[in-house]
């Protein structure tokens, strides 16, 4: 996790959306992964983007997860999905997020909608806490990392926990081949 200073999320919900504290709430007690272990840690917030953030904290970007929120209509109803890829690699929004979605076209959400709809600060979403009807496509990847960094909801801090945390979220589908190497 290299230089973060973490501590467990749920005693610095300061570091944390609103969205995100209310999903930790309720994280299941018998849940294979122990609330305990989702840690978080404050950054600069000028530093919450993906390259930025790996150089200034040491953290590979084999390490660190994006989540990209993803749009497609379908019957005149936009649908919404989340993507979690390691940073090393790259979503593939147009093949398997498309099927997913059951959508003839799918692209990245505006960043307008998707900071509204989320209630979370634009690069710092994260899959914990999202719009409960929301899927959440997990790369395989993803879940195999033994830690893995995520978005806390806000720019000015990041989550570390179990990769395979990520896979118990409400919603969640573990997909393989989500993403291609960048």
């Amino acid at each position: 996790m290299g230089t973060l200073k973490t501590e467990p999320a749920r005693t610095r919900t300061d570091l944390l959306a609103p969205p995100v504290t209310a999903a930790l709430a309720q994280w299941p007690a018998d849940a294979g992964v122990d609330i305990d272990s989702v840690l978080v840690a404050p950054i600069d917030a000028d530093l919450a983007d993906t390259a930025a953030f790996c150089e200034a904290y040491g953290v590979g970007l084999d390490e660190s997860a994006n989540c990209v929120v993803v749009a497609g209509k379908r019957e005149g109803t936009i649908r919404y999905a989340a993507c979690l890829v390691l940073a090393n690699t790259r979503a593939d929004v147009n093949g398997v997020a498309r099927r997913a979605l059951d959508v003839r076209k799918a692209s990245f959400a505006p960043m307008a909608d998707a900071v509204e709809l989320t209630g979370m600060e634009y690069g710092g979403i994260t899959p914990i806490g999202l719009p409960p009807e929301w899927p959440i496509l997990v790369d395989a990847r993803v879940v195999a990392t033994p830690y893995v960094i995520v978005g806390s909801g806000v720019r000015h801090s990041k989550i570390a926990l179990p990769g395979a945390a990520l896979a118990e979220l409400p919603g969640a589908r573990v997909v393989e081949d989500l993403a291609r190497p960048a």
